[in-house]
């Protein structure tokens, strides 16, 4: 696993998820934290955004797939989203925290934390 990471805290989107029939008739806010693995020293030395990983395309990217997805479990939105991370940016392995604010009464949030790699 490579050092260098970045990062993507709380990317919050709304969303259609949930099991019940009443989640399925309205929109929830997920959140993500994103860590990526990535060799940032080439944009370091070059200080040019086409050498790194632009964090705004993942994001981007993450947030018009969340929006318009309408799945059951977080897990499968989860593996979902760290599957387009891995497939679509140079990035060689993911951590991703995908939590639902407010979904347990007493908790500030429930979810999934994974780890993949290509």
């Amino acid at each position: 696993m490579q050092a260098d990471k970045v990062f993507i805290e709380d990317l919050r989107v709304e969303t259609v998820i949930g099991i019940y029939d009443w989640e399925r008739e309205i929109r929830q806010t997920v959140s993500l934290d994103l860590e990526m693995a990535f060799d940032i020293r080439k944009a370091g030395r070059s200080d040019a955004i086409e050498d790194t990983l632009n964090y705004k395309e993942v994001a981007k990217r993450l947030i018009n797939f969340i929006q318009i997805s309408e799945f059951q479990l977080v897990e499968t939105l989860a593996e979902r989203c760290a599957a387009i991370i891995l497939d679509e940016f140079e990035v060689s392995w993911v951590r991703l925290k995908l939590s639902k604010p407010g979904a347990v009464r007493g908790s500030a949030a429930v979810g999934v934390l994974i780890e993949r790699e290509r």
